[in-house]
């Protein structure tokens, strides 16, 4: 009786040991996927400063519209039936 307490103190000992490992493992995959999406939305916040930096220098008036006013326009541009065409993926 007594080498089988021994015996179970043992394994829940190396129970205990594999937990810790699985759960560290764990908490790295948890900052590699934290790591990864940030990265992610960095690029992405980027890309739209850049995109955006590109339409003021281009069409400085739009530096003063709120929000909405550029959406109205932008969606006002891009229905132009002349517009499609040079967009990507738009009808040749």
């Amino acid at each position: 009786m007594n080498q089988k307490i021994e015996k179970l103190r043992e394994q829940n000992e190396k129970d205990k040991a594999k937990l810790e490992q699985l759960q560290q493992e764990q908490q790295r995959l948890k900052n590699r996927i934290a790591y990864l999406e940030k990265g992610e939305r960095q690029k992405r916040a980027h890309r739209l400063i850049t995109k955006g930096a590109a339409i003021e220098s281009l069409a400085p008036a739009t530096k003063d519209m709120g929000e909405a006013e550029f959406y109205s326009m932008m969606e006002r541009i891009l229905s132009l039936p002349s517009v499609l065409p040079l967009l990507p993926g738009g009808d040749s």
